[in-house]
């Protein structure tokens, strides 16, 4: 009973028509799955390939054309695989284990890249920290479908949201804390192996979240058979083949890159101009941690209002604010401000969180029912080939200098203004 109350202090929702019993189901299920998503949250923290882990190269000296991997390969192989996994997650009867499994391999993806950062350095790290970072990624797939399928059968309408949004907040509040923690204890050195302490401390958290995560409690359901889920690549062909505004839409996000792709080399520039020491990123991480605190509820409401307008919007102010930064890093004095780096970080994280809002709302927006979840596994496939695509692209790009790979992801995203704005809009107006 007193997980009970917590619980429903803790997330509001309207349980007239939920008997005691299925009142305590949904407190235990849903506080195991708040938990669980907290820790795994606080860990992506650590693992974060646009703050720590550029950082961690700059340390290492890794190539400049690796740092542009980084996101790719995170964003990349968390959704490339998402159509192929999809049937076989249906075919699951108890589907918390798959999340478990999952959760396991981002461990052992946060683990090895400890060692890595412990033990290597140059081009050897940083092929083994991207080899790590591809086993993470491919993880959270799993994590990522298995999560919400295991959601949506153990809490009810009204409530999903909120657990999720609660999750945000926590892994804001959280990397608030740990970049303030980086700031005033990190010191004027560059030692990696402070960072390789706090990626094991990662991989432990995920070690406790599969811990918590297996102890949900599913209810016994049938799983779909072999014959109703087969079919996903000609299907997926098929939609991009007849349907003009979904393939108009993926191409909209891909261009739409440039908020994602854009933070690291920021990053790397200013460990680069003499904030090397671990204490210069702090700022970062306190960046991105209030980009998360305070992005959602703004441009939540906006993206209500039109998610095509705050889309269109994102990527114009995306590429202004590239343009802005080039222009002040030709002034001697304000390229050797560290001020500079941390607040255009910041309003990158905030933009890209808008960019966020706004194509998950347009996608819902667009369709209903099955057809809703058909183009979302389809379209994050299509963005996982499409984030390897401009990642290699940028990190070509960036042999040439961070600012080379900057100036095309601006370029990318004016195109993504272009093609935004012949988009229809979906939303209530």
């Amino acid at each position: 009973m007193r997980l009970t109350g917590v619980y429903q202090r803790l997330v509001r929702a309207d349980r007239a028509d939920q008997s005691g019993e299925d009142q305590r189901a949904t407190a235990y299920n849903g506080t195991r799955q708040l938990v669980a998503n907290a820790l795994q949250a606080t860990g992506d923290q650590v693992v974060n390939a646009k703050t720590v882990l550029p950082w961690l190269f700059t340390a290492l000296g890794v190539p400049s054309g690796l740092i542009a991997l980084l996101v790719p390969i995170r964003e990349s192989g968390s959704m490339l695989p998402q159509a192929a996994l999809a049937p076989w997650v249906e075919r699951t009867r108890r589907r918390r284990y798959l999340w478990v499994l999952g959760a396991a391999g981002q461990a052992l993806g946060a683990g090895a890249m400890a060692v890595a950062a412990a033990a290597l350095e140059g081009l050897a790290a940083g092929v083994v920290v991207l080899l790590a970072l591809t086993a993470f990624s491919l993880s959270r797939a799993l994590c990522s479908l298995a999560g919400k399928d295991v959601l949506g059968r153990t809490v009810p309408k009204g409530e999903r949201g909120q657990i999720n949004g609660l999750s945000t907040v926590l892994s804001g509040a959280v990397a608030v804390t740990l970049g303030l923690g980086i700031r005033l204890l990190g010191g004027d050195s560059s030692n990696p192996i402070v960072l390789a302490i706090l990626l094991v401390v990662a991989a432990g958290l995920w070690v406790l979240a599969l811990l918590v995560f297996a102890g949900i409690r599913e209810p016994d359901l049938e799983p779909a058979t072999a014959e109703e889920t087969e079919g996903w690549a000609g299907q997926s062909a098929r939609l991009f083949r007849d349907d003009p505004v979904f393939r108009r839409f993926v191409l909209a996000r891909g261009l739409l890159l440039v908020s994602a792709l854009a933070p690291p080399f920021v990053v790397a520039i200013a460990a680069q101009a003499g904030g090397g020491g671990l204490s210069g990123l702090g700022p970062f991480v306190i960046a991105q941690g209030l980009a998360s605190l305070i992005g959602g509820r703004i441009f939540g409401r906006l993206a209500d209002r039109s998610s095509k307008n705050l889309m269109t919007w994102g990527a114009a102010a995306a590429s202004a604010l590239i343009a802005v930064f080039l222009l002040l890093m030709l002034v001697p004095s304000v390229r050797g401000s560290w001020w500079i780096y941390p607040v255009t970080y910041l309003l990158l994280a905030l933009i890209h969180t808008g960019v966020r809002v706004a194509r998950k709302t347009y996608v819902v927006d667009m369709a209903e029912g099955d057809q809703r979840t058909e183009y979302v596994a389809v379209s994050n496939t299509a963005m996982g080939v499409i984030l390897l695509v401009a990642g290699a692209v940028s990190g070509g790009l960036a042999l040439l200098g961070e600012e080379v790979a900057l100036v095309f992801l601006g370029i990318l995203g004016l195109a993504g203004v272009v093609v935004s704005r012949t988009l229809p809009d979906v939303s209530k107006g």
